[in-house]
């Protein structure tokens, strides 16, 4: 793989929408969340928030086609 292939417009566009996913995920937690806690994706931060980037890449490879 070259660095090239990492400074064009589509990766910077599916950067944007991992950032756009992790921040709706981290919020989805804050402002939703689990009440009891034992939710194994929105009762944790961090999960929420991998979870969130990673539909947010997913978005982005869909977008881009």
């Amino acid at each position: 793989m070259k660095i090239r292939e990492f400074t064009g417009k589509k990766s910077l566009t599916r950067f944007a929408f991992v950032i756009v996913g992790a921040g709706a995920g981290f919020a989805y937690y804050h402002f939703v969340g689990c009440v009891s806690g034992t939710c194994p994706i929105t009762g944790n931060p961090y999960a929420s928030t991998l979870y969130g980037g990673v539909m947010g890449f997913v978005l982005g490879m869909i977008k881009e086609d």
